[in-house]
């Protein structure tokens, strides 16, 4: 087996994880008011899932599980670019397979109303959860994944001791959630908004999933490309 595939294996697996973890804890266990995890147990569970991959795969493929951050390492020349087409494939697929897996689950409970459900999905305007405009909704993923990229450059720089980054990366995936759920219902990530988006009961999320691909992805570049400067400034 090519390194790349085993790569992409691991990828498949690890935005499985992120997407059937956080958007799991969401879709069920934040259905049930009794359980009390509302947004900070979501923000949690993303935060979780994205550590624990981090130490489960991170050996083999980064752990991106992440179109924005494998886009914004190559800006940061973390990661070659030839390598870029497989690991979106491969993010994205993972993504779609673990909202398929939720939709039989959750769909085995007869309260489950699949056509009117939004599950999980990203959106913007009269879909944000707390109603904020389209440009509002576009800062805060371009703010928060460009804060990401630094945050996971940061913690994979080769001086920072081995074993500390996926610590530093989980936590800062909870933070943004923790900021960011009212607002977009958090994506950062345009696989786990592609999931999701397929799964829903309407066709809005499917519309508006473009901004969590562009927003995303344009503030990881940034991300990227900001933190190389100050590392090549720092090695001056």
């Amino acid at each position: 087996m090519s390194s790349l595939i085993r790569r992409s294996i691991a990828e498949f697996l690890g935005t499985f994880w992120l997407v059937f973890g956080g958007c799991g804890a969401a879709l069920i266990s934040a259905a049930f008011p009794e359980l009390g995890i509302g947004f900070l147990g979501v923000a949690f569970a993303f935060g979780l899932t994205l550590l624990t991959m981090c130490y489960a795969i991170g050996h083999i493929s980064g752990c991106h599980i992440n179109p924005a951050v494998t886009c914004g390492l190559v800006a940061g020349k973390r990661f070659p670019v030839k390598d870029l087409p497989a690991y979106i494939v491969a993010q994205v697929l993972g993504a779609i397979a673990a909202a398929g897996v939720l939709y039989v689950i959750v769909t085995g409970n007869p309260s489950f109303d699949a056509a009117s459900s939004t599950f999980a999905s990203n959106g913007y305007g009269a879909h944000s959860p707390g109603n904020y405009s389209l440009i509002s909704c576009f800062v805060a993923e371009f703010v928060l994944t460009f804060f990401f990229l630094l945050v996971v450059m940061g913690a994979t720089d080769k001086r920072v001791p081995s074993g500390i980054a996926p610590l530093g990366i989980g936590f800062v995936l909870t933070l943004i959630h923790l900021i960011s759920i009212p607002i977009t219902n958090t994506s950062v990530n345009p696989a786990r908004s592609t999931g999701p988006a397929i799964f829903a009961g309407y066709w809005w999320p499917l519309q508006q999933l473009w901004l969590f691909w562009v927003a995303p992805i344009l503030g990881a570049v940034a991300g990227g490309i900001v933190y190389r400067l100050l590392m090549e400034e720092r090695e001056s």
